[in-house]
């Protein structure tokens, strides 16, 4: 209608009256007020800092050294830089919207129940293991449901210089409430085995540590068992201390476990059960202790001022893994899926540990295997439980994240 009336009284005019012409509002963005352009390339320049600045941190946290899946290397990167509010309510929904369910666990779940040094024992003793061969601690079958073959039954593996086993492992079901729900079990004779504690490439804080994150090939043929560490340091809330060489602070109330220069593994309270000394070689804190004089402590079920993480991560039905140490210094370590921090907690003292801590959680986190002599003179590793995530040889390679590993003692 408008341009239709301009249209209109512009024919109307004489030929002789003159034109007088029309100013047009001219838009900020066709004529730029002094220093606008300037500051629009300064706001340009920060946004590009500020995207590729991350950008370039990621790629190089997707390319540092170190055995690590692209997801446990991308949501370590996400927590450290502001994300771990986000991935810990992401990971309370996730673990505990889907109960496990059913009334037994999967039978391709389930550990081997036999090995060959087993079958070696028996035919030796014509009706079973010796008695002097069987590990100190019987495992309960809980007698509320019936039992799962193999359940509670002692496996012994690989055997010292003197013939006795220096490990057992075996599974048990910690959880009435979930009786598909299980843990496997390793038992590792003191007197046997030698503890050893590695740093990984990026815990407890990079490089420069001894054994290049990864078991060393001098010590190889000599391998009882290899398993994960704690939490990263910064969750842990503790310290971690290895040959003279510290990070983070070793805090009294922590649950630690401390190696000796005998290779001897001691698990406690750290100020009240052990604490620093001249013999100490080895020292790696997480948490509290889930397990005391025996039986789990008492606040897990509510994290009781969160000491064992983040608010709602106990009720987590996810793989969580152990240590504990029984009433004669015997090494134990628990590790299973769909466990609450309860339930690990159960297992470590059903499996007799008189104290213990929790250790990794989650998929990608949790390994264990053991290790015996194959047909071909080398040593070769198993899966303390068929689903682990992670390769039975994970720490042949440099591994992320800090480890633990046993040997045989020599005779």
């Amino acid at each position: 209608m408008e341009s239709q009336m301009s249209s209109g009284r512009a024919g109307s005019l004489e030929a002789d009256e003159p034109v007088i012409p029309v100013a047009h509002d001219v838009s900020p963005a066709a004529t730029p007020r002094p220093g606008s352009t300037h500051r629009r390339r300064w706001i340009a320049a920060v946004l590009t800092v500020l995207l590729v600045g991350p950008g370039v941190s990621y790629a190089q946290a997707l390319a540092y050294p170190g055995s690590a899946s692209w997801q446990m290397r991308s949501v370590e990167w996400f927590r450290n830089h502001g994300g771990s509010n986000v991935v810990n309510a992401a990971e309370n929904w996730y673990y505990t919207i889907q109960p496990p369910r059913g009334s037994a666990p999967a039978p391709a779940a389930l550990p081997v129940v036999t090995s060959q040094v087993a079958r070696s024992l028996t035919a030796a003793n014509g009706t079973g293991v010796r008695p002097d061969l069987r590990p100190p601690t019987a495992l309960p079958v809980l007698t509320a449901r019936s039992a799962v073959p193999g359940e509670g039954r002692w496996v012994p593996g690989r055997l010292s210089g003197n013939g006795v086993p220096a490990i057992y492992t075996s599974f048990l079901r910690p959880d009435p409430a979930h009786p598909s729900v299980f843990a496997g079990v390793a038992w590792m004779r003191a007197r046997a085995t030698y503890a050893h504690l590695v740093a990984g490439t990026v815990e407890p804080t990079g490089s420069g540590w001894s054994r290049g994150a990864h078991v060393p090939a001098s010590d190889v043929p000599a391998l009882v068992a290899t398993f994960n560490s704690g939490w990263t340091l910064h969750d842990a809330r503790g310290g971690f201390y290895l040959s003279g060489r510290g990070a983070g602070s070793l805090r009294d109330g922590q649950a630690s476990l401390v190696i000796d220069d005998q290779g001897t593994v001691t698990l406690g309270q750290w100020g009240r059960d052990v604490t620093m000394g001249r013999h100490v070689v080895a020292v790696r804190q997480n948490l509290a202790l889930v397990v005391d004089h025996g039986r789990p402590v008492a606040g897990l079920s509510s994290n009781v001022g969160q000491r064992w993480g983040n608010a709602k991560n106990q009720y987590q039905f996810t793989w969580r893994s152990g240590a504990g140490v029984d009433a004669t210094g015997n090494l134990v370590y628990v590790a299973g899926a769909d466990l609450t921090l309860t339930a690990l907690a159960t297992a470590l003292a059903d499996a007799g540990a008189v104290r213990g801590m929790e250790l990794d959680i989650h998929t990608v986190m949790v390994s264990f295997a053991s290790w015996a002599p194959s047909t071909g003179g080398s040593v070769t590793p198993t899966k303390l439980l068929p689903r682990m995530n992670r390769p039975a040889d994970r720490y042949l390679a440099s591994d992320q994240r800090d480890f633990f590993y046993l040997t045989l003692r020599s005779t």
